[in-house]
């Protein structure tokens, strides 16, 4: 079988011409305009929920917006341990979690454990050695 290059009537026909695009029409919004986020934004308190623009708790899914949602993994303090805001000697210090204390892990990167604890659900950074498989 032979291959043509003759194309249909119909199908050129349809084929509409664009123009110049320098035709001096307004320009289309971008995709940031078209689809801006719209109404209230009432985010919930980030010291008591566990919440990053990279990571959340699967608990905040349609709460929050996140690249990524996780279940958090239940972990035990296994010495007394500073609770701090980042993941840093140099950050404040939020709280002072006790040993057996639980603490809920989502994230541990460079020695640092992020997460939260207690009944009240405090949110930060310990040093991973002080968490462990409860």
């Amino acid at each position: 079988m032979k291959g043509s290059s003759v194309t249909s009537a119909k199908a050129t026909e349809s084929q509409r011409r664009t123009g110049p695009s320098s035709d001096n029409s307004p320009p289309s919004p971008t995709a940031v305009e078209a689809f801006a986020l719209t109404g209230r934004s009432d985010p919930p308190d980030p010291q008591f929920n566990a919440y990053r623009a990279d990571l959340a708790d699967v608990s905040l899914a349609g709460r929050v917006i996140a690249s990524h949602y996780a279940e958090p993994l239940q972990r035990s303090v296994q010495q007394a341990a500073e609770l701090r805001e980042g993941p840093s000697e140099d950050a404040d210090a939020t709280a002072v979690l006790q040993p057996g204390t639980i603490f809920r892990l989502l994230d541990d990167a460079l020695g640092w454990a992020w997460g939260y604890a207690g009944a009240e659900r405090r949110v930060g950074y310990v040093r991973s050695e002080a968490v462990t498989p409860a």
